[in-house]
């Protein structure tokens, strides 16, 4: 078979930064001679996140090494991802492009363009799943295009089959005399602390975090214990299959695969709603809220004077990652107690989380807001009573508000009922609170 009868085409890496079960990229290398694995460095999203620019690069890095191991390598292209995807396309004579389906507006957005201009050049363009367990639009409710509450859409989730996971390809051949490029360095981050990217850590960290996992239902909301599997950013990132994760996981009805669960639902949400970023899910929702820049900064740099606020904000910045129980109740303390819009939150979570992404960031923020899909969005959560609840001898206030450090037991989450003389001691703010409000949490 020469170079020129063979058949070739493009696999465009997104979000599925792996080599393990990737659907578009085995089915691709089964059917084609050729396979040119594809990543654009797009300028537009550079400066989104630091943090997330360093991950992603260190995840690129891990992909180009696993590729190579198999015989090929990545591709690296800057510019317009369409543009460059099929401009790469016609310099190797494809005849196809393959991608993983993604349900951002941004993403959609995308695929749409990318469509467009694969029929103006006579390729093929086909789809894949791989960034959900569930693909979105697969499960629909009578009379909708979506399940707007999470317990009918689980129970549907937990019937359903599943595809099989796959392999890595045995061997992904180049074209000849492609140019490869090359990656830049990873960027500084803005987090000193912040966990490493790529396929080979994550699959690591997968297996030593299993055995914990009978016990994830007693450790997962203890903050000091941090005995959460920390694969978020793994799972953001596609260096983890959501589905290598739930079969590894077991039981579709335990509390961990019921995670990844939610996970899926926000997506066929986000596929359903793509303005879940901007705009509120839940109609006539947003009508009453304050904007205060100076509590916001106060908020977003862990200075609001309630510790366990504070002490999830600091962890996040240091980290960029924060316990799950810590986003719900920082992020109702913002919307709930200062009465914040709920945007500006997202912003700011997306700025330094590694695993922030549009359809999980915004729809669990809708949800404590009380704008999303919660059944009951007046809920609120009383920050004093969440810590003692789940930092009982305040372990986790003082590892990240050291302020505080000296001071014991679960009097560190109210240190504003210490007596005058310790209190004046602190060099700790008093708690922020809206205009006109007292909290019952303060009293």
């Amino acid at each position: 078979m020469t170079e020129r009868s063979a058949r070739t085409a493009v696999v465009l890496f997104t979000r599925d930064l792996r080599v393990h079960d990737h659907p578009a990229l085995a089915t691709t290398c089964a059917a084609f001679d050729r396979v040119v694995p594809l990543y654009v460095l797009d300028p537009a999203l550079a400066e989104l996140s630091p943090n997330r620019t360093r991950f992603l690069h260190q995840s690129l890095a891990a992909l180009k090494e696993a590729l190579r191991r198999l015989g090929g390598d990545l591709v690296v292209r800057r510019g317009d991802p369409v543009a460059e995807t099929v401009k790469l396309a016609r310099e190797v004579g494809a005849q196809g492009v393959a991608l993983s389906a993604d349900v951002s507006r941004y993403a959609r957005r995308r695929e749409r363009r990318l469509r467009a201009e694969c029929e103006r050049h006579r390729l093929a363009l086909r789809l894949f799943p791989g960034l959900t367990v569930v693909q979105p639009g697969e499960l629909r409710p009578g009379g909708g295009d979506h399940y707007r509450v999470f317990s009918p859409y689980h129970r549907a989730w937990s019937r359903q089959s599943w595809r099989e996971e796959l392999a890595a390809p045995r061997r992904v051949s180049l074209p000849d005399g492609v140019t490869v490029g090359r990656l830049p360095e990873p960027p500084t981050g803005d987090s000193p602390d912040t966990a490493v990217g790529g396929e080979d850590v994550a699959r690591r960290r997968l297996k030593q975090w299993l055995p914990t996992l009978p016990d994830y239902d007693d450790l997962h909301d203890d903050m000091a214990g941090d005995g959460t599997s920390r694969l978020s950013p793994y799972l953001r990132w596609g260096c983890l299959s959501p589905l290598t994760v739930a079969d590894a996981a077991g039981d579709r009805d335990s509390p961990f695969v019921r995670q990844i669960c939610w996970r899926d639902f926000y997506y066929q949400v986000t596929a359903g709603f793509p303005e879940i970023s901007v705009a509120a899910y839940r109609r006539g929702a947003d009508e009453d809220w304050r904007y205060d820049e100076d509590a916001l900064a106060a908020w977003t740099e862990g200075r609001t004077g309630v510790p366990i606020v504070d002490a999830g904000m600091r962890q996040m910045r240091a980290e960029g990652w924060m316990h799950n129980r810590a986003r719900l109740i920082t992020a109702g303390y913002l919307t709930k107690s200062l009465r914040l819009d709920w945007r500006p939150g997202v912003a700011v979570f997306f700025r330094w989380l590694l695993d922030g992404d549009v359809a999980n960031n915004s729809g669990n923020w809708q949800w404590v807001a009380g704008t999303g899909n919660d059944t009951r969005p007046y809920r609120g959560f009383n920050p004093v009573r969440q810590a003692e609840r789940y930092d009982p001898d305040g372990a986790y206030v003082r590892r990240w508000v050291p302020e505080l450090a000296g001071v014991e037991g679960k009097a560190v989450h109210q240190p504003w009922r210490l007596p005058d003389q310790l209190r004046g001691t602190l060099d700790y703010p008093p708690p922020l609170t809206a205009p006109d409000s007292n909290p019952v949490w303060l009293r």
